[in-house]
């Protein structure tokens, strides 16, 4: 079962900049890696205060990816 689209449609839903927003599955030997690259602009939503909106997506992916007995890590970058 693939989260890319729940990663991708959580962060859409944040930003202000939908369209620039691209979502990346790769492997890793014991994860599954995320990389979200968004907008310069955006970057700061998706992070939030504190880290406190990443650190959210990051358990709400991370919960689904434990119901498919996957290990999960979300990455952020800019364009």
């Amino acid at each position: 079962m693939s989260l890319l689209p729940l990663v991708e449609q959580t962060i859409k839903l944040i930003v202000n900049e939908p369209e620039a927003v691209t979502v990346r599955e790769g492997q890793d030997k014991a994860a599954t890696i995320f990389t979200v690259t968004v907008s310069p602009n955006d970057v700061g939503r998706v992070i939030g205060k504190d880290g406190r909106v990443i650190t959210c997506i990051r358990q709400l992916v991370g919960a689904a990816g434990q119901k498919a007995r996957q290990k999960t890590v979300v990455k952020v970058e800019t364009n």
